[in-house]
């Protein structure tokens, strides 16, 4: 029994350290590095450098930057396009580093696996954001931004604390995420000609992004079906 709830466990901080580390790699840092210090929670050893005080200084300094970068309309998308080649690699290392001493095999499998999880939630938040940054106002960058961060802490204590509960969620939010995902690209491709043909003079109507997130209308009957 005991080395069925240490699978899980271990299972649910591999993916938990995946999942977060694409939305949010410096407060996923900071979270791990934080509740190790304190007790909450004994990190495997390849994971334990995460508490070091000189690595919670560096990852809160760049999660301080993120915090106002990620609220700013246009900024966070050039944030997010560059933290590409952080964020995914970064998910990979700290899943492989999850499962501790098991084995090289293991360890390159969380890696695979988690890297995967990464980038889904990375490419996921990014694609979100392109389709906010269509409306002027402020606020719901603000609101998912501040979302999104208390879904990184609040996603890593139940990894934690509440594996079973944690690794449900999971399932649904991958299944949500390959259904998300297709429409979120091409909603992208629209914006992205959409601001082509109006830089390059070309006069064509604003992209209907909306449409691209909720199901095609049913086409009515023709008249010989009638």
């Amino acid at each position: 029994m005991e080395a069925y709830e240490g699978l899980i466990q271990t299972i649910a901080l591999t993916m938990g350290v995946a999942w977060a580390s694409g939305i949010n790699l410096y407060a996923t840092l900071v979270a791990l590095g934080v509740m190790s210090n304190m007790g909450y929670v004994e990190l495997p050893p390849d994971l334990q450098v995460v508490g070091d005080p000189l690595v919670i200084a560096a990852a809160g300094f760049m999660y301080f930057v993120e915090f106002f970068a990620d609220k700013v309309p246009g900024v966070d998308t050039g944030w997010d396009t560059l933290h590409t080649l952080v964020r995914i690699p970064a998910g990979a290392l700290l899943a492989a580093g999850a499962v501790g001493e098991v084995g090289a095999a293991a360890e390159i499998a969380a890696a695979i696996v988690g890297g995967s999880i990464a980038a889904g939630t990375h490419f996921t938040k990014a694609g979100t954001r392109v389709m906010i940054n269509t409306s002027p106002e402020p606020f719901s960058n603000w609101t998912a931004s501040i979302t999104e961060d208390l879904a990184v802490f609040a996603g890593l204590w139940a990894a934690l604390q509440h594996p079973i509960f944690f690794l449900v969620l999971l399932v649904i939010f991958i299944v949500l995420m390959i259904w998300l995902l297709p429409k979120l690209f091409r909603a992208i491709k629209k914006v992205i000609g959409f601001f082509i043909n109006f830089f390059s003079g070309k006069k064509e109507a604003q992209p209907e992004i909306k449409s691209e997130l909720k199901p095609d209308p049913p086409e009515p009957p023709s008249l010989s079906q009638q």
